[in-house]
């Protein structure tokens, strides 16, 4: 066991477990105050029910000895059994790279709380937080991050959750959009951020965090984790120019939950390349991040019956995939030789050097991944449909609002007046209906 590297993990899972909270807050900041209370409820719970399922099941499922040609771990580990020593590959205690990949399990269902915001019941969302902590996000986290899952045996990389996590978040959001169906109308009308302060200080907390999530992949304190670290800044900051600059271009104004937006947008993108490239690429990916992620917002925008609230298909999802696909375009050998190994002992190199083989691999993970999320979570959905049921109550979507199943209200009234909305949004609504949501 090295004491350098545990340390680094072990404060790596913290600051993970920290980008929660930071999503809590700018997904909040976006609600208008009725609904506030209910989105960080259901944020911050999933930090406690996936803690549970992951404990007892999820971790085993995603990292316990193969069990059917790389589809799914055994139960060696369940309820967590076994964990004594060093886990295999690191210099870190089995427990510490548990509690690391714990706060992976527990981000990824909470990014898909944004695109139901407003009208998903708060006991639907603890059922799809249990179901899908245990029939989904293990299943892909064994394919890709275990060195004995079948995409990780057949070639395909994923540094730190391209496909796992931003890609998975994004097509099941999509599913549950579809599932739980728009918004009414004059709910819609009136759903403008509360606060956009709120709203950048929840992206600052995420930023802040995503230096863990990369490079505390890197499972140690070392040159690899340094390369990941300076790609994740490097592309944050390039993807939040290039989003404020379209932004400029089809609007003709920035905004701050655009710079806000695009920083996420282009820390999500580079998160599965952030081992695996030089600095000089990471910038390349920011600038993609924020163009193409921008554009995706503006065509879903326009897409009728579709409602995502804060647009985590086009960000995330789209995010996540592209980041995929430019990992098989930029890869680099020497950023990574340990992981870019092949499990025939050949060195794996992106297309820019003249490798092809690695991006049609990654064209293959993303399909896997993407079929299976989609498949899984509408059946899971609509098991919670017919049984629990997804949506509140028109009264509550449109009247009361979703903080009243609390009995409390998010701000106390300030001599006879409350706290008035943030307006920001509708800036955008008025361009294009897409002011930059996460």
């Amino acid at each position: 066991m090295n004491s350098g590297d545990t340390a680094w993990l072990l404060t790596s899972a913290a600051l993970v477990l920290f980008m929660t909270v930071g999503l809590a807050f700018f997904y909040g900041g976006l609600e208008p105050k009725r609904n506030v209370l209910h989105m960080l409820m259901m944020n911050f719970f999933s930090i406690a029910i996936v803690t549970v399922v992951w404990s007892l099941l999820g971790f085993t499922l995603a990292f316990g000895p193969d069990v059917g040609g790389g589809f799914i771990g055994n139960l060696h580990y369940a309820a967590l059994m076994h964990m004594s020593g060093v886990w295999p590959g690191t210099h870190v205690p089995k427990l510490v790279f548990m509690a690391f990949q714990l706060m992976f399990a527990i981000i990824t269902p909470a990014l898909v709380s944004g695109a139901l915001a407003g009208r998903l019941k708060f006991q639907a969302w603890i059922a799809f937080c249990v179901g899908w902590s245990l029939v989904v996000y293990p299943l892909i986290a064994h394919w890709l991050f275990d060195p004995s899952g079948w995409l990780y045996v057949f070639g395909a990389r994923d540094f730190a959750g391209g496909a796992v996590v931003h890609a998975s978040a994004g097509v099941s959001a999509l599913v549950m959009v579809l599932l739980v169906g728009p918004r009414a109308k004059r709910a819609a009308e009136a759903y403008k951020p509360h606060s956009v302060p709120l709203v950048l200080l929840g992206a600052g907390i995420l930023w802040f965090g995503w230096f863990g999530f990369n490079a505390g992949s890197a499972l140690g304190a070392n040159q690899l984790a340094a390369n990941a670290f300076t790609a994740t800044q490097l592309a944050g900051a390039s993807a939040c120019i290039a989003w404020v600059l379209m932004e400029r271009a089809f609007t003709g104004r920035m905004t701050v939950v655009g710079l806000a937006t695009g920083g996420v947008v282009g820390l999500a993108t580079v998160t599965p390349a952030s081992g695996y490239i030089g600095p000089m690429p990471a910038l390349a990916v920011g600038v993609a991040a924020g163009v193409v992620c921008y554009l995706a917002t503006r065509i879903a925008s326009r897409l009728s019956r579709f409602d995502d609230s804060f647009d985590v298909v086009s960000c995330h999802g789209v995010g996540g995939v592209l980041g995929m696909l430019l990992l098989g375009v930029f890869a680099d050998y020497a950023s990574n030789p340990s992981g870019l190994t092949g499990s025939l002992g050949h060195h794996m190199n992106g297309l820019i050097f003249g490798h092809a083989s690695l991006l049609g691999h990654q064209v293959v993970a993303v399909l896997a991944v993407v079929s299976f999320c989609a498949v899984v979570t509408y059946l899971l959905g609509m098991l919670i449909k017919l049984t629990i049921g997804l949506r509140v109550s028109e009264e509550e979507e449109v009247q009361y609002g979703l903080n009243a199943k609390f009995d409390m209200s998010a701000y106390e009234e300030l001599l006879g007046t409350t706290f008035p909305a943030m307006t920001a949004q509708a800036v955008i609504q008025e361009q294009v209906q897409g002011e930059v949501r996460l």
